[in-house]
């Protein structure tokens, strides 16, 4: 069976049977099954409507689980989202950007999916629906290890929730070329200013250098007060990246990628305050 729900309730109705496969862009689940026949059932949420829009909901946003990237590059959001943007324009190839949904990344839960940092350093939170009802957590919690995650077999995850704030942000990722390339190391930095322009709250995120993307709480925590035309940079050590653990692989070296870590985490975060591009 291939279906095609039409709305959230019917799509869980169809997964409470068990044994469905979920498939929103399908650009995750194309390439895991090359030269291998679907066995499974597979439902389709692309044509759900619930999930298709991006709507401004008091101090949140909520970002339904089938919106696609190419979707995020184009719409209007706050700055505090452009790190999300960012890292939508850079997501394989445009062809790859109109199909896949950062939902998808998400749930695909790869130590490299670009969509988390951006996501995780400004508290997002995630929306899953079932035949149940629905239940929300926070996305930090939601990826528990390396592709795994929270969902159960017969859930969706419907929508992103992200609390709407005042500030910038940035992202930037380092790979071999690009574009269609798997990311070597990524970071994301939001920053906001109080009145006098010291730095008032900030978010850092790094990809692809542990199992699941990080944040940065010591640095978070070291780089508030920082006074004005300071760049945050300069608060950036050594120590605030203890909790990394990167391996080594075909794209880079472990102690490269803790290398990278510092200099890209100092450069997305100057962007954020205004200092210029990553």
């Amino acid at each position: 069976m291939f279906a095609l729900p039409r709305s959230l309730e019917e799509a869980v109705t169809l997964l409470s049977r068990g044994g469905a496969m979920v498939m929103s862009g399908g650009t995750d689940i194309y390439p895991a099954h090359v030269g291998r026949v679907i066995a499974r059932d597979v439902v389709c949420l692309g044509r759900v409507a619930e999930m298709r829009t991006i709507a401004e909901l008091g101090t949140q946003i909520r970002i339904g689980g089938a919106v696609t990237w190419s979707e995020i590059a184009r719409a209007e959001l706050p700055q505090s989202l452009d790190a999300l943007k960012q890292a939508a324009r850079g997501v394989g190839s445009i062809q790859i950007q109109n199909r896949g949904t950062v939902a998808g990344n998400l749930c695909n839960a790869s130590p490299a999916a670009d969509g988390v940092p951006p996501l995780l350093m400004l508290d997002a939170q995630v929306e899953i629906a079932s035949s149940r009802g629905l239940r929300t957590m926070a996305l930090a919690e939601f990826i528990t290890g390396y592709r795994q995650t929270r969902l159960a077999s017969d859930e969706v995850l419907s929508a992103i929730i992200v609390p709407r704030r005042g500030g910038r942000s940035a992202f930037t990722k380092l790979g071999a070329r690009h574009s269609l390339v798997i990311s070597i190391l990524m970071a994301a930095a939001y920053v906001e200013m109080a009145g006098d322009g010291s730095i008032a709250a900030c978010g850092v995120a790094i990809g692809a250098a542990s199992p699941v993307a990080m944040r940065l709480p010591e640095l978070e925590r070291d780089l508030l007060g920082l006074p004005a035309g300071r760049r945050p940079s300069t608060r950036v050590r050594d120590d605030h990246f203890a909790g990394l653990s990167p391996i080594s692989d075909v794209r880079a070296s472990a102690a490269y990628r803790m290398e990278a870590a510092r200099i890209v985490t100092g450069e997305v975060l100057d962007c954020a305050a205004g200092f210029g591009a990553a």
